[in-house]
């Protein structure tokens, strides 16, 4: 018969183990230098208890960097599609940019596509965008875009870009399923070249961690991660001087207005009921001072003489009030370097000029491509599996992203004055080509919104409009000064657009199913 005296020494000895085993876990705790965030497990009234971080790895299944567009667009959708997203943004107040405000028709089907178009409409005094007016020395033609098909909800839209980005913070933050936090992120974490989540530091300014199987980063134009995840090579052509015009309608209701002005173009188009948005191209890096005055007399001296009469007493009383806001315009072709864990997305991953507005529809359009990717998983947490399959995801991306991307670097460099006079000609012949209707109007413009994501039309199009350039210094007849500057129009256009096409990839943007990976299918588990 056993003791009592061992039954009272086992009970002592495990009792002092638990103890020990207490002691030395608080002491090995006490050593780490950071907060795992979602640590703490609610109870509804602030008190909570901290998770093992195993079970901190496994309450998100996706780490989004950045609410702007992207960000917030692909939280909502995510979670929808029932993942646990946290998002970490750097400022959640309304931001105020002056870019980012024509969403074209394309990107409007996105957004239905995504249940977001309500984050578009009169809730935001949004305004249906129907096409292009055009001008040109005192001449102008409008350019509509082709929505015969489209139900009659489906156009372009205009708006204040803030109060976009907030409806759609509004609208992701209503699902259960989606933390958004302010927070500054620093770094990735990775362990053996794999990502497993962020550091950043929260609104209080502690230094967080953060987990989950896949991080999405969607930081922006600035991003300080993307180095991490791609070989960026961005470029500057130019900056964006903006003005808001007030209670003045523009030539043609529900239009964008492009002015081809010299040295570059000039923008207008309606961000709200009263409010018409200017932007004036200043080509270079470097724009006049505000704060001197240099800038208002350049746009009083250089840019008013070109601004279609109707503007022009607008355009002088937003100058005059001095609210003159400028930002460089900058251009990325998308050159990844896969990583396990991670991804990058919208104006971290890939830029190009804003003059036609296609970067929102870029970013939909790439959202609505991972969300389908990732649909068919039912877990993210096979890192290499995952990073062989979504490297599908960058040439199926390519038909859209090309096709925007190469016509906004093209058109821009046409669209600039030059004293080359074969340049001169390339944008005469460009504005007469489209002034010319039928396919020679649509085709370009459905290029333009995002509506016929081509890049073999775009292609075709675009040494369409050279060819008509040559046909018209050859009449009324051909003498060998217009035959070597018809010569001379055809290697400007070459030289504009097959770089373009060189960045974006030739082989991913016309023969994208010669790529493996455009076949690749979900990792089975």
């Amino acid at each position: 018969m056993v003791s009592y005296e061992y039954v009272l020494a086992g009970v002592l000895v495990s009792l002092l183990g638990s103890i020990f085993f207490m002691i030395i876990s608080s002491t090995l705790g006490g050593k780490k230098q950071f907060k795992a965030a979602g640590a703490v497990k609610s109870n509804g009234i602030g008190n909570g208890e901290f998770l093992p971080e195993m079970e901190v790895e496994k309450s998100t299944d996706v780490v989004i960097v950045g609410a702007g567009v992207a960000g917030a667009a692909l939280a909502y959708t995510l979670a929808k599609e029932g993942r646990r997203v946290h998002v970490i943004e750097r400022d959640l107040s309304e931001p105020d940019r002056i870019v980012g405000e024509l969403l074209q028709p394309g990107g409007y089907l996105k957004l239905l596509e995504l249940g977001l178009e309500d984050c578009a409409n009169e809730s935001i005094d949004a305004q249906k965008v129907f096409g292009y007016a055009l001008y040109k020395d005192g001449k102008d033609t409008t350019l509509s875009y082709p929505l015969e098909k489209y139900s009659s909800d489906v156009a372009g839209r205009s708006f204040h870009n803030g109060r976009f980005i907030q409806r759609m913070r509004e609208k992701a933050t209503t699902l259960s399923n989606v933390k958004m936090e302010q927070g500054s992120v620093t770094t990735l974490i990775e362990e053996k070249g794999i990502v497993k989540g962020v550091i950043y530091k929260n609104k209080a300014g502690e230094e967080m961690r953060t987990y989950a199987p896949l991080t999405i980063v969607c930081d922006g134009c600035f991003s300080n991660l993307r180095k991490s995840l791609s070989a960026p090579k961005v470029e500057s052509p130019s900056c964006f001087v903006g003005l808001i015009l007030e209670d003045c309608e523009l030539p043609h209701a529900n239009h964008g207005h492009v002015i081809l002005g010299d040295p570059s173009p000039i923008l207008f188009y309606p961000i709200s009921s009263t409010e018409v948005r200017c932007l004036v191209d200043v080509p270079g890096t470097k724009v006049p001072s505000v704060a001197s005055g240099e800038m208002a007399n350049y746009l009083k001296t250089v840019v008013a003489p070109q601004v279609p009469p109707q503007l022009y007493n607008a355009f002088m009383a937003a100058v005059n009030k001095g609210n003159i806001r400028s930002m460089q315009n900058r251009s990325m072709a998308a050159n990844p370097v896969p990583t396990p864990g991670a991804i990058l997305l919208g104006d971290s991953f890939n830029m190009r000029h804003p003059l036609t507005g296609g970067g929102m529809t870029v970013a939909l359009s790439d959202i609505v491509l991972l969300r389908d990717l990732l649909r068919p998983l039912r877990n993210l947490n096979d890192a290499p599996a995952l990073c062989n399959y979504l490297e599908s995801f960058y040439t199926l991306r390519k038909p859209v992203s090309s096709t925007i991307n190469t016509l906004a670097g093209a058109l821009y460099k046409v669209f600039c004055a030059s004293p080359d006079p074969a340049r001169q000609e390339m944008r005469e012949a460009c504005f007469g080509y489209l002034s010319l209707g039928g396919i020679c109007s649509y085709g370009p413009v459905s290029l333009l919104s995002g509506l016929n994501p081509r890049p073999l039309h775009l292609f075709l199009h675009f040494f369409a409009v050279a060819i008509y350039g040559v046909g018209r210094l050859m009449l009324p007849f051909p003498s060998p000064k217009r035959m070597w500057l018809g010569f001379r129009l055809i290697l400007s256009a070459s030289g504009i657009i097959f770089p373009i096409i060189k960045g974006e990839g030739i082989r991913q943007m016309f023969f994208p199913a010669t790529i493996p990976a455009y076949y690749r299918s979900p990792p089975v588990h």
